[in-house]
């Protein structure tokens, strides 16, 4: 396995160390293997969120374009806005 330095900050290196003492885990590489293992994670969920993001914008100008959308006044805007959150959150309970 190829060893690699890095430079830890106070606040870091007292992490580690108290990782380790708590008997979580066995040494400083595998606090790190582990915190790897959670950016990987993330990078996952954030590369997912954003396909998903631009899939609903293409869905989105896809309608606009095909003229399903409505025209709503400004004052009105809040209470669509609700309406569509509550539409969501019961689509969602019926999913699951």
């Amino acid at each position: 396995m190829p060893t690699r330095n890095v430079v830890l900050s106070e606040h870091q290196q007292q992490l580690v160390e108290d990782l380790v003492h708590s008997g979580r885990y066995q040494n400083a590489s595998e606090v790190l293997r582990d915190g790897l293992r959670l950016v990987e994670e993330r990078e996952r969920h954030e590369d997912a969120k954003l396909k998903a993001l631009k899939q609903a914008a293409r869905q989105g100008w896809a309608d606009v374009s095909a003229g399903r959308y409505a025209d709503v006044a400004d004052d009105r805007l809040d209470d669509f806005v609700g309406q569509l959150g509550r539409r969501a959150a019961q689509a969602a309970k019926t999913a699951s």
